[in-house]
């Protein structure tokens, strides 16, 4: 990780014209029959994305509080269709009417066994010095899809709530029915926490950020240094997004403006809902509850950052909570750019990053915004010499991510005809909190990323993929362990899930991390993101040309740059693992590991096809679309049968990390292995599906 001093001279060094760049253009471009065609665009492009204007927009975009469905979100929609049009992409406002809570009143009173008041709260967030934090316009620390009530119970502390530690407790028998839960951020999806609270009959749950995970723990809080400050707390929906993501009453259905309130359903009969109340709090806030609690002393990987011994509880601390939340139908707004393919307007490319925050969201999401509106800037700019796309580009900036994928959700479920012929699905989130570039994707895409990073200057020295590798390398344990840049998978938590896991459309997403501590709380402003993350927004800047060259490559490859070979070597893999389980020895992976092997020599097969295409490629490219799709299953995975990709899932709990061929995977460890079986069975089937759908092209 660098230091500031190194951070700031690498920004420097990035405000220096594309000129300086000394990278050759590539000999050779996954797609393309004629690379030095393509890279002359590139080169073109490459040199427009500005780091200055980037600066600005984000400063725009982070000037006020803007939560979903605000008066304020609409102002940023507003001003991001007015950068799309001045680009030269045809632009439309996109509403949409979706059910959301917002507080009315959010409370807690903790009390000792005795009856002394320990604390109250929230407390408002505060540090020394701060520009943004007194805004009116701030909401107060809430949970998006918390259920409303007022409950009283002892408290007991769950660690990082996920399951094991919730198993843990109930091989202690620490009965949670009628109890409040106190667990910290970290490990799982705030949901997840919820969830499995829920199940184990709690009433209630808060959710502290410790300073171990992201505060003094970790270096110096802010406003001296980059990490959550005692105040600062992390909002955030608890929304079951790992049961289906979007409005919660129109699950599978786009929730349009004229959508009849009779096509809507009771959110708490679909899943998708906590019927319990969670509140999210600073480590002020839980640092007396945590003080007083009695019981058992915590295992040493359960103990946090306070200064004392943290206990399970059980006994020692009462809190009474209340939460009355607002919950309406409200209007959201997506914006929708589009630049019309020259031969293949079906095929889409589409480009998305989401718009609202939960405060100002200078890192999370704006950094993504002002990426993208300045790779929308670099695109305009070949637009307005006469160059137009091969295949449609869409650019879209989503509305209510945070409160449960929603504008994504609801356009993809609108579209979802239209996106069978969509070639790929291209996120940025948290573009940038820091210099760390990292990126997940589908197999057949990750060669891709790390081909166009090639070509993008890091403010650092080299290339993105060169420092990307680099620092790779030196964090892995093993020497040579790591033998290229690491492409993770999608899990979910952001806008590429309708995408991929429900519409199987080809995906990926970026970012470039660092040191951020102040994740959904007031202090993610312009003030701590130009102090701590990107000084002079050089970033952004690198952001922006990655993300529009996925644009431009995905748009203009004469052959459509999937490596399935990749794929069916990951697939294979996560076979092996699944089978090496304790509980799959009932399991018979022969039929599946041989399907794999088939699709692995399939996708050998086509690579001469890919480096030699055919006059008319139509029919290749078609084949190769149609084997994501391919993994598919139509009944979805078992109880939750939106998420309909047999690859990839969120996992039931984790919520953000993906589980590989979930439907396996998830029954074993649960010890269902009948219906493990049965999973194994539709999963097979899908590969071979997808390994004719390769055997076609030839």
């Amino acid at each position: 990780m660098h230091t500031r001093k190194a951070t700031i001279a690498a920004c420097a060094l990035a405000l220096l014209p594309l000129s300086g760049w000394a990278q050759s253009a590539p000999t050779h471009l996954l797609g393309f029959s004629n690379p030095a065609t393509e890279a002359r665009l590139d080169e073109e492009f490459l040199a427009v994305p500005d780091a200055r204007l980037a600066g600005q927009e984000l400063k725009i975009l982070t000037a006020q509080p803007h939560i979903a469905s605000s008066p304020q979100d609409l102002k940023t929609a507003q001003y991001v269709a007015e950068k799309f049009r001045a680009a030269g992409l045809e632009t439309k406002i996109v509403p949409y009417r979706v059910l959301m809570n917002q507080p009315r009143k959010v409370s807690f009173e903790a009390r000792s066994d005795e009856g002394k008041v320990l604390a109250t709260g929230p407390t408002p967030e505060h540090v020394s010095s701060d520009p943004y934090q007194d805004n009116p316009n701030v909401v107060m620390p809430f949970n998006g899809s918390s259920a409303s009530g007022d409950v009283t119970g002892e408290v007991v502390y769950a660690n990082y709530g996920t399951l094991a530690d919730f198993d843990k407790l109930a091989a202690e028998h620490i009965d949670l029915r009628g109890k409040i839960v106190l667990v910290r951020y970290g490990a799982n999806f705030r949901g997840v926490k919820v969830y499995i609270a829920q199940q184990r009959g709690a009433v209630g749950v808060l959710i502290y950020s410790d300073p171990h995970d992201d505060g003094y723990y970790q270096g110096d809080a802010y406003p001296h240094g980059p990490w959550r400050p005692a105040t600062g707390v992390q909002r955030g929906s608890v929304q079951y997004l790992f049961k289906y993501p979007g409005d919660p009453q129109t699950p599978g259905v786009a929730s349009t403006m004229d959508l009849p309130d009779s096509a809507r359903m009771d959110p708490m009969k679909t899943g998708n809902q906590p019927s319990i109340i969670s509140i999210p709090i600073s480590y002020h806030d839980a640092e007396p509850i945590l003080r007083a609690m009695k019981g058992a002393p915590v295992p040493t990987d359960w103990q946090g950052a306070l200064p004392f011994h943290y206990h399970v509880g059980d006994s020692g601390v009462r809190v009474h909570l209340i939460s009355d939340q607002d919950y309406k139908v409200r209007t959201i707004w997506d914006v929708i750019g589009r630049i019309q393919g020259s031969e293949q307007p079906d095929a889409w490319v589409v480009l998305g990053n989401h718009r609202d925050a939960w405060v100002y969201g200078a890192v999370d999401p704006n950094s993504g915004t002002a990426a993208m509106l300045e790779a929308v800037h670099g695109i305009g700019a070949l637009l307005r010499q006469g160059w137009k796309p091969k295949r449609t580009i869409v650019f879209a900036s989503w509305d209510a991510e945070e409160e449960g994928l929603i504008g994504s959700t609801e356009w993809a479920e609108q579209h979802a005809k239209q996106l069978q012929n969509a070639v790929a699905y291209f996120n940025v989130d948290v573009a940038v909190a820091g210099p760390i570039f990292s990126a997940d994707a589908v197999p057949s895409l990750k060669m891709f990323l790390r081909e166009l990073t090639k070509e993008v200057p890091s403010p650092v020295s080299g290339s993105v993929y060169s420092q990307w590798k680099q620092r790779s390398a030196q964090t892995v344990a093993a020497p040579g362990a790591a033998s290229d840049a690491p492409v993770g998978d999608l899990g979910s938590g952001s806008d590429f899930t309708p995408f991929l896991q429900h519409l199987g459309v080809p995906s990926t997403d970026i970012g470039s991390g660092g040191s951020y501590g102040v994740y959904h709380s007031v202090f993610d402003n312009y003030a701590w993101y130009t102090m701590n993350a990107d000084p002079h927004f050089a970033y952004l800047q690198e952001m922006a040309r990655v993300f529009g060259l996925e644009a431009l490559h995905m748009a203009q490859a004469d052959v459509l740059p999937f490596d399935y070979v990749t794929y069916g070597q990951e697939l294979t893999e996560y076979l092996k693992a699944a089978q090496a389980k304790p509980a799959a020895r009932e399991l018979d992976f022969k039929p599946a590991l041989a399907a794999a092997a088939q699709f692995t020599a399939a996708a050998q097969n086509v690579i001469s096809m890919e480096q030699n295409p055919p006059a008319n490629p139509t029919a290749l490219n078609t084949a190769l679309r149609s084997v994501e799709t391919a993994f598919l299953s139509d009944a979805g995975l078992p109880n939750r049968p939106w998420y309909k990709h047999t690859i990839y899932a969120p996992g039931e709990y984790t919520g953000y990390a993906a589980v590989d061929i979930p439907g396996v995977n998830e029954a074993l460890d649960a010890g269902k292995t009948a219906i493990a079986a049965q999973q194994l069975t539709i999963l097979t089937e899908a590969i071979h599906k997808a390994t004719a759908n390769l055997e076609a092209a030839r």
